[in-house]
């Protein structure tokens, strides 16, 4: 059972349900209801309060979470308590995405690199450390969560940190993080029975529009992953693998990504994360063998087998934004959404519905991801935009250069 919506419970549902699962989604949020629908069946919050009973009832093996709010809500402690497989760390384990200078406090403890980090509980003192320490800070909450009142505002200069420190939501104060670059990447492995197995490395495109411009989108506009079973670029090896004590004595099993600036020839961290990604999630999934099998066996923080696809080394993401996005206050009307030609190639539905005279409708600001793989980066990439272009809502939008910058990891 998935717990999601639109193209996160679409992609894994049907790559599940392609290799021999039975699937189901729980929605968790109020949009995005149709397009897991296309791949099983779906439980609405609101006849069902919770999904223990759900899982009991279908006999569930494994239960994926989209976000990590699946543990803030009245159910979680019934759902870890029922044995039921999850897909994610639980517990303190969790600790690790939730609450970023815990992050912070793990890197210092295990040496590994990490932008110099403040928590501040207001603007007087945000701005206290803005004077003391004069150089551009991303600005983040302090505890990550979908609903969080700030999402990340990535400052290059001192002074449009100080305009940004004036307008922020201090509900739940702010964590400051040094501006360290762009040369970004990701790395995503399993950890399972005590043991980390390196899946890929990813870079995703975050900025609105081409160029790497506009503002940092609310999710990804794009990405690319590379099969990295033996983490040749060193993320890994130098960001995950000293957290072993750690991630034993946490008990931890499930995904985990890391995301990391490389600045003079050294990774440092920016952020650890406890899920596969909405973006590289569907392109892992494929690529694997056996998908369903080591999402059941992670789940049961059992011994892990990898095998991957022979033909597939790579992935390329691209999203179709809809009208307004990525400033999600300005909303358009339902829109219809044409389709020319067939795909080759992974088309998840997002904000999409399904009309009274059976047509497709755009319903909201995310509609579509178009995800390609292939053998070469570049078979990948021009296969994804082959597609993408296929599809048409007025108002809508992809960048047209993912591929052309950020990769390969480490460069801008």
């Amino acid at each position: 059972m998935v717990l999601g919506v639109g193209s996160f419970a679409h992609s894994l549902g049907a790559t599940l349900a392609h290799a021999g699962a039975r699937v189901s989604t729980y929605l968790t949020r109020d949009y995005g209801h149709f397009p897991p629908s296309l791949v099983g069946e779906t439980f609405l919050r609101e006849p069902f309060p919770s999904p223990v009973p759900l899982v009991r009832e279908k006999k569930t093996d494994v239960v994926i979470p989209q976000s990590i709010d699946w543990a803030m809500q009245p159910w979680a402690k019934d759902l870890v308590a029922s044995g039921i497989g999850i897909f994610s760390p639980v517990g303190e384990a969790m600790r690790i995405e939730r609450e970023r200078d815990f992050a912070r406090e793990l890197c210092a403890r295990y040496k590994i690199p990490f932008p110099k980090s403040f928590v501040a509980s207001n603007r007087i003192e945000a701005e206290k450390i803005l004077a003391a320490h004069p150089q551009p800070f991303v600005i983040k909450n302090p505890l990550c969560s979908p609903t969080s009142p700030i999402h990340t505002i990535l400052c290059e200069t001192v002074a449009d940190t100080r305009a940004w420190l004036r307008k922020v939501d201090y509900a739940e104060g702010v964590f400051l993080q040094e501006y360290l670059g762009r040369a970004e990447a990701g790395h995503i492995v399993l950890v399972s029975n005590g043991e980390i197995h390196s899946l890929v490395t990813n870079q995703e495109y975050k900025y609105a529009f081409n160029g790497n411009m506009g503002v940092v989108a609310g999710a990804p506009l794009g990405g690319l992953v590379e099969r990295d079973p033996g983490d040749k670029y060193g993320l890994a090896r130098e960001l995950i693998h000293p957290l072993k004590p750690w991630l034993r004595a946490a008990r931890y099993n499930g995904p985990l990504q890391v995301t990391a600036i490389k600045r003079n020839g050294q990774w440092h961290v920016i952020e650890y994360n406890i899920r596969i990604g909405v973006t590289s999630g569907p392109m892992i999934l494929r690529m694997l063998k056996n998908p369903a099998e080591v999402v059941l066996k992670t789940a049961r923080n059992e011994k892990l087998q990898l095998s991957f696809q022979t033909d597939i080394n790579f992935g390329c993401s691209l999203t179709l934004a809809g009208f307004g996005y990525p400033f999600t206050q300005v909303r358009g009307p339902h829109l219809p959404l044409e389709v020319k030609g067939k795909f080759d190639c992974d088309v998840w539905w997002n904000e999409v519905a399904r009309g009274a005279d059976g047509t497709l409708l755009s319903t909201g600001h995310r509609i579509a991801d178009v995800i390609a793989l292939a053998p070469k980066l570049d078979s990948a990439i021009a296969t994804a935009y082959a597609n993408i272009a296929k599809i048409r809502v007025a108002g809508s939008y992809y960048r047209t250069d993912v591929g052309q910058s950020l990769w390969p990891p480490g460069s801008v």
